[in-house]
């Protein structure tokens, strides 16, 4: 599009300019004819100018007022009247910083900069001196000379100070790489945009000339530390750029720097889809150049395929789910960035394409998007028709965004809700009043989702579902058009059982304070969906359980009325729906609870199978990568949201029969995986944030020495739906060193806090719930022992302390995150601790001995926990965990196994779940094998029956004459082990 017109100002702007003009002259008068003087001489033209811009934008007005001087030192010198010359912002600030004595005053210097310069950028843009392309440019060659011309001015003090990093194998001088991602690598930064970077170096080695030498890669990542703060401190000078350092591998949880090997290694073994799409716009900003170019096309061969790569429409389509699901969760229908038609889908569309082709077709690798869809037209991959809408529509909402940006130079995409926003937003994007500008941002946003459909939407979805016809047969139902009588006909016509509750449920449903208090629009939701529901419900084999069901769903979204068009314009959602409420309430009260659960339900293949084990954990990072590292509420919620999610998909995939119960253990402790190594990065971050790094006991710095072991359910990779956490924390630490930060504190109360701020980040209650229950009883002591143990003092307890349960305990413990080392020492601390040699009759009455206790306790007290003559009778209740014969007895039968014939057989020490466990016995020949089949299917059967019974929400207890066979065959195989 041309640019945007110069309007005349409204009334409300109209004085706004004029009392910015009046402000300013009477700055510039008290300070003197130095600059009174020089505002005098303004032009009639430029003083209408900087009326229009100060009017328009808040910040252009502040930094005038706040420093006179330095807009008319702009003013003097032509740069808010001319377009910049190739390299003279870089010329500008390399002579500002040719004398900076020190970091301080780097800082303050760049940000006097960068304020200058950012006024002379809004100037240009809401004066309509510059078009979208220069805007973006002059902001990107801003950005890029700060960050390089800083990162030499540091690198140079440093080498000074450490010497000059040398590559090990070249024997050459080193420099940091710093990569630009996003709009900055592009050359597209918008007004008030963050920066995202990544750090590299060439080659691991270390410094040399000083005397004091250093490791390349802490050299390099100090040197990153003060680039950051250089650019990103908040100082009496404001700020210079807002970095965002969560794209580089493994985003915060990974190293802040990294070698060109291990970056090329990250990338082949676990680049993801989204982070192909982010490196399309890498582009080298600061530091060794010819490094950089060499870091790019070693990284080529992952952004950009050989082949032609249709995958990647998939991986963009369910980027821009995510993405569209936060958009809703948020309430960001406004935003024109993120929201339906913003500038996200266009930037889709292109690089899907370059995504697709870019591997065969070089002239697709550009980063510029005009660029891109031109090459598009060009190369005949889209009509000229197409290229045109999509250029145009970009091009509106980009001015759009650098509107909303340039009033308070803030970080924003959303429409404003004021007033006078509203009308400056009007004012600089050329139109009349605030209705006719959104009638232009609703055309645009309205043909370039058009277009985004048609490139990148599934297939078969419906382009118009609003215009679905209601079903006409239920409506009159609905609507209460009809007397109960009919209805009632009507219903049990259909195939309901009840018809007269089902009316009564309705009506209670329509006469509800949720319904009743409903705006106009969302009753017409309410009114379009019911009638689908109870079409679709009749389909189901218990039309009347569904109801029963979905109803509660219903009434709990009722004002949130954006579910109910969710599943009206997807039918296929809504069938799901119903099919998981009817085959489990467990399932319907979640939803209930939880009605962004109902996004899952978009995709039938993504629900039915689950990610594997890396995936998901991946998955997981990247949805927290788009998280401020400050933002704790956020990154609660999204765990939260996260764990619900893959819940549901599991219990999902259990129903449909494609998930078998032992993978839907498996993929259940993954999940827990995932996200406790989530949560333990995340707690670790803040510990060490507020106090600093603790120490190990030669005086080395911990480097998340820290690991978190799981038993039980966890440990033995056997989770269920519902089930709690049993966890031992353990660190390998100097209990009285002194940690590094502001605020030190000695290591044991570190690792303390650590261990709470786990536990906290775990069971805290939030809007989306808790994300476990946790169980810390079987550490060390008890609840009587400390919260996080060094290993060596739980070695120390559990070799001379530890009860015969608690080895017990010991046998399905293995560790779930943390780190390797410390996870390698404990595996030898728990084989020694297990394999010991043990006196065999001692070991079978002290195992005996405490099943005898469980059973008496917690067994079911009618039959004496299973053992008494009236069992086996249909109408006693039968515990599938405790009674006699069930989960618990298998369960001991294998740790007593283990504890009694481990020091003969290590390998029964490798694994901590009871299936293989007892593979290990046949193995060994201390089982026999039909016996230790039995006993597997046995504990399978039990399992999948707990597993059926909670997806019921129904205790897992069944009537007595059920596992008659399998519960015989335990209790004879306890008898001949000599248990008692």
């Amino acid at each position: 599009m041309s640019l945007p017109t110069l309007v005349a100002l409204p009334p409300s702007l109209e004085t706004l300019a004029n009392r910015a003009l009046e402000a300013f002259g009477q700055a510039v008068g008290i300070l003197g004819d130095s600059l009174a003087t020089p505002f005098s001489a303004w032009p009639q033209t430029r003083r209408a100018t900087f009326a229009r811009v100060c009017a328009n934008s808040e910040f252009v007005a502040e930094q005038a007022l706040r420093d006179p001087a330095m807009l008319l030192q702009l003013a003097d010198s032509g740069a808010l009247e001319r377009s910049l010359a190739p390299d003279e912002l870089r010329g500008e600030l390399a002579a500002l910083l040719a004398d900076c004595g020190d970091e301080e005053e780097l800082g303050r210097r760049l940000r006097r900069f960068r304020h200058r310069q950012q006024l002379r950028i809004v100037w240009r843009d809401i004066a309509r001196q510059a078009d979208l392309v220069e805007t973006c440019r002059d902001l990107s060659e801003l950005a890029d000379v700060c960050i390089d011309l800083a990162c030499h001015w540091l690198h140079t003090r440093l080498c000074a100070q450490f010497g000059t990093p040398i590559g090990r194998r070249s024997g050459r001088p080193q420099q940091l790489v710093v990569l630009g991602m996003g709009k900055l690598g592009a050359g597209e930064l918008n007004l008030s945009s963050d920066i995202d970077l990544i750090f590299a170096y060439p080659e691991g080695g270390e410094t040399a000339g000083e005397r004091r030498s250093l490791d390349n890669q802490e050299f390099f990542v100090r040197l990153g530390q003060k680039l950051i703060k250089a650019l990103d401190a908040i100082t009496v000078d404001g700020q210079a750029f807002r970095v965002d350092m969560r794209l580089r591998p493994y985003g915060s949880s990974g190293p802040l720097v990294y070698s060109f090997s291990a970056m090329e290694q990250y990338y082949q073994d676990q680049g993801r889809d989204w982070e192909r799409y982010a490196m399309i716009k890498a582009r080298v900003v600061g530091g060794d150049r010819e490094a950089g170019r060499q870091l790019l096309e070693m990284l080529q061969p992952f952004v950009y395929r050989r082949y032609l790569d249709f995958s990647a429409i998939e991986a963009l389509r369910d980027m821009k789910q995510l993405i569209r699901q936060e958009v809703r969760r948020k309430g960001m229908a406004d935003n024109v960035k993120l929201g339906a038609g913003g500038i996200r889908e266009v930037e889709f569309i292109a690089q899907v394409f370059q995504l697709i082709h870019g591997g065969r077709d070089r002239s697709l690798q550009q980063r510029p998007l005009l660029k891109v869809l031109t090459t598009l037209e060009g190369q005949g991959y889209l009509p000229p028709a197409v290229v045109a809408e999509l250029r145009e529509g970009y091009e509106f909402l980009r001015y759009t965004e650098h509107a909303l940006q340039a009033i308070a130079d803030r970080q924003t995409q959303m429409l404003p809700d004021s007033e006078l926003d509203r009308a400056r937003v009007a004012c600089m994007l050329g139109c009349a009043d605030w209705e006719a500008f959104l009638g232009r941002l609703a055309h645009w946003r309205e043909r370039v989702d058009w277009h985004f459909r048609q490139v990148i939407a599934a297939p078969g979805e419906d382009e118009a579902p609003e215009a679905r016809p209601v079903d006409t047969q239920w409506l009159p139902l609905w609507e209460s058009a009809g007397d109960e009588e009919s209805a009632c006909r009507q219903l049990a016509e259909a195939g309901f059982a009840d018809p007269q509750l089902v009316c009564q449920r309705l009506a209670v449903l329509r006469g509800g304070t949720q319904v009743r208090s409903m705006q106009r629009l969302g009753r017409e939701r309410l009114d379009a969906f019911i009638p689908q529901l109870l079409a679709l419900a009749v389909e189901q084999g218990d039309p009347d359980l569904v109801l029963e069901r979905v109803l509660p769903l219903v009434e709990a979204v009722a004002r949130r009325s954006a579910y109910l068009v969710l599943l009206t314009e997807n039918p296929g959602a809504l069938q799901r729906l119903l099919v998981l409420c009817a085959a489990s309430p467990w399932i319907a009260e979640q939803i209930a609870r939880f009605p962004l659960l109902l996004d899952q339900l978009l995709n039938e293949e993504r629900l039915y199978s689950p990610p594997q084990e890396a995936e998901l954990a991946a998955e997981l990072r990247e949805l927290l990568l788009r998280i401020p590292e400050d933002d704790l509420e956020q990154q609660m919620e999204a765990l939260r949201h996260f764990k619900l999610a893959h819940r549901l998909r599991v219990a999902a995939s259990e129903i449909a029969g494609t998930l078998p119960l032992m993978k839907v253990s498996d993929y259940l402790t993954w999940l827990a995986e995932a996200i406790l190594e989530q949560v333990l990065n995340l707690a670790w971050r803040q510990m060490v944030a507020r106090h600093g790094t603790p120490r190990r006991s030669d005086g080395s710095p911990c480097d998340l020495d820290f690991i978190i072991v799981g038993y039980g359910k966890v440990g033995g990779i056997e989770l269920g739906h519902g089930s709690d956490l049993d966890l031992v924390f353990i660190h390998d630490g100097d209990p009285q060193a002194e940690t590094d930060g502001v605020k030190p504190i000695d290591g044991a109360q570190f690792f303390t806090r650590l261990g709470q701020r786990i536990v906290h980040l775990l069971t805290a209650q939030t809007p989306s719930g808790q994300l476990y229950e946790v169980d810390m009883r079987l550490r060390p002591s008890g609840n009587a022992g400390l919260l996080v143990s060094s290993l060596g003092a739980f070695q120390r307890y559990q070799e001379h302390e530890a009860w015969t349960w608690e080895h017990q305990a010991l046998v399905r413990a293995r560790v779930l995150v943390g780190s390797p080392r410390l996870a390698a020492d404990f595996a030898r601390v728990r084989t020694r601790v297990l394999a010991r040699p043990r006196e065999l009759d001692g070991l079978r009455r002290e195992v005996g001995d405490m099943r005898a206790k469980m059973r008496a306790n917690l067994g079911t007290g009618l039959t004496a926990a299973g053992t008494a003559e009236n069992a086996f009778e249909a109408a006693a209740p039968f515990n599938l965990k405790q009674d006699a014969g069930g989960i618990v007895d298998i369960e001991f039968m294998v740790q007593y196994a283990a504890l009694a014939w481990s020091h003969q057989h290590p390998e029964l020490l490798r694994y901590t779940d009871n299936i293989r466990i007892l593979d290990g016995l046949a193995q060994a020949g201390l089982l026999p094998c039909d016996e230790v089949r039995l006993l597997q299917e046995a504990y399978k059967a039990y399992r999948a029956a707990a597993h059926r019974l909670a997806l019921q929400k129904q205790p897992g207890v069944v009537g007595g004459d059920q596992f008659q066979d399998e519960r015989r065959a335990v209790m004879r195989i306890w008898r001949e082990l000599g248990l008692s």
